[in-house]
């Protein structure tokens, strides 16, 4: 197996975790997805780091889930709900992580590459970032659990604009929005992820630790129980012609023609 596109620095008390697959998409495989919560998951013991930086490609954070591995034709119900499954732990693993995390986003950010980041404490994004969510354009709903953590970031009419609509939203809107909390010059997002996470290391750990939790604990008390079902909502929709159709349609390129079935 070739090495993992994820890779792991320690700075002191930072951490800088980065997933670049070199070919300009950097998309969600299954295997990306494997690996970035391997990664979140190895500081559940970690006592040391206070925060973490997440960056994508020098010039795309992700293009999202690969949807060259969408098909799941012939798998049985238990394994689809497995394979499924990859996306929310992913999102999970980060959104518990003890330390503060920033995501450094740079050029486009698309689908699940914006339910990943919404799982991040906060988002720096370059001047030329680009925001996307086009699920419901491929037959899909939003999913990984991701819907609660944007509306508690931009509110319910926001979070439809941007998962309904799939409108395409700048770095600037997403600022004003309150999807991304600071804007940096384009090429700037990780310089500015750093200097908020050298604030944070240091501050003392531990209360930064304990501040963080208490924070969460009150914005996502209800996360889990109004989304729990969007898995077996995604198996649900993944049974359609449309489904089927949005998906032929982008790997074809070409517009899709939905029928409601």
């Amino acid at each position: 197996m070739s090495a993992s596109p994820v890779s792991i620095e320690r700075q002191g008390r930072i951490a800088v975790i980065r997933f670049d697959t070199g070919d300009g998409k950097n998309a969600l495989s299954r295997r990306i997805m494997s690996d970035l919560t391997a990664a979140a998951r190895s500081f559940e013991d970690d006592t040391e780091t206070s925060a973490i930086v997440l960056a994508g490609a020098a010039a795309v954070f992700t293009l999202g889930f690969d949807l060259r591995e969408a098909p799941l034709e012939g798998i049985g119900l238990a394994e689809r709900r497995r394979l499924q499954s990859l996306g929310p732990r992913l999102c999970r693993a980060w959104e518990e992580l003890e330390p503060m995390t920033f995501g450094a986003i740079e050029g486009w950010c698309v689908g699940g590459g914006v339910a990943l980041a919404a799982a991040l404490d906060l988002r720096i994004a370059g001047d030329g970032a680009r925001f996307y969510v086009p699920e419901i354009e491929r037959g899909m709903n939003m999913s990984w659990q991701s819907v609660p953590r944007l509306v508690a970031l931009m509110g319910p009419a926001r979070t439809k604009r941007l998962t309904v609509m799939a409108e395409r939203i700048d770095a600037e809107r997403a600022r004003a929005w309150g999807l991304v909390d600071e804007v940096a010059p384009a090429g700037g997002a990780f310089a500015a992820a750093m200097a908020m996470a050298e604030r944070v290391a240091a501050l003392p750990p531990v209360q930064v630790r304990m501040c963080k939790e208490g924070v969460n604990a009150a914005s996502t008390a209800l996360h889990h129980a109004v989304s729990f079902m969007d898995r077996d909502q995604y198996a649900l929709a993944a049974q359609s012609e449309d489904y089927r159709e949005g998906v032929r349609a982008f790997l074809e390129k070409r517009p899709p023609r939905y029928s409601g079935r």
